[in-house]
């Protein structure tokens, strides 16, 4: 990989009240880490993570983690990548100024990545109707019943549909990510990554046609 050739990344990541850490902290994870790993010419990091939340107050994760985003949905910021992790999306489901910035980011975005019940919010933009997508294994029934016309798949770690990839639950989220690593910069990377995390990350890939889904 030459740093000289390869545009840095920014990856803009909602967060909300119920949010799950993992489903958060994971990617949060890999993309930093791949970020030290990987620097301009300049040795600025070729990937970055920043936080937007609804409003500037705590935002109160499941099980009591508390953490301030780095902007508002008001501020707005720059980013290339939007990431939408899970947990309980039900207030955030509701709050139409979450969806209707979700959809407009969708759209202006390099690609979507909704790791677990995050999938739950990118389809409320509509997003994924007519798309295969995943979630987590106990909210799967859930996804195809209250939009059935998201392709739901109950096989796999991730599907990579191209401009969206969505992962199975907290965990997989970590595999999905290391995946968009390996895709978007190279796979040398992606698993120094999982090496500097420590991480066992043993997947193997299978191409059918629409994307790529990967199960262990």
């Amino acid at each position: 990989m030459n740093p000289d050739t390869i545009a840095p990344l920014t990856f803009g990541m909602l967060i909300f009240d119920g949010v799950e850490v993992l489903d958060m902290g994971g990617p949060f994870e890999v993309f930093s880490t791949a970020g030290r790993l990987a620097r301009t010419a300049d040795d600025e990091p070729l990937l970055r993570v920043l936080t937007v939340a609804a409003t500037d107050q705590p935002v109160r994760c499941r099980g009591g983690l508390k953490v301030v985003a780095d902007h508002t949905l008001d501020e707005d910021p720059p980013f290339d990548v939007l990431v939408i992790p899970g947990g309980v999306t039900t207030a955030a489901e509701a709050d139409a100024d979450v969806i209707d910035w979700l959809a407009r980011r969708r759209r202006t975005s390099t690609l979507a990545f909704s790791i677990c019940t995050g999938a739950f919010l990118l389809a409320a933009t509509g997003a994924l109707d007519g798309r295969p997508a995943t979630t987590h294994w106990e909210d799967q029934e859930e996804l195809a019943r209250r939009r059935p016309d998201v392709r739901v798949r109950t096989d796999v770690r991730w599907v990579d549909d191209g401009d969206i990839v969505t992962s199975a639950g907290i965990s997989a989220g970590i595999d999905a990510s290391l995946h968009l690593v390996g895709r978007l910069f190279d796979e040398r990377l992606a698993r120094r990554t999982a090496l500097q995390m420590e991480y066992a990350w043993a997947a193997e890939r299978i191409a059918e046609a629409g994307g790529h889904d990967v199960r262990y």
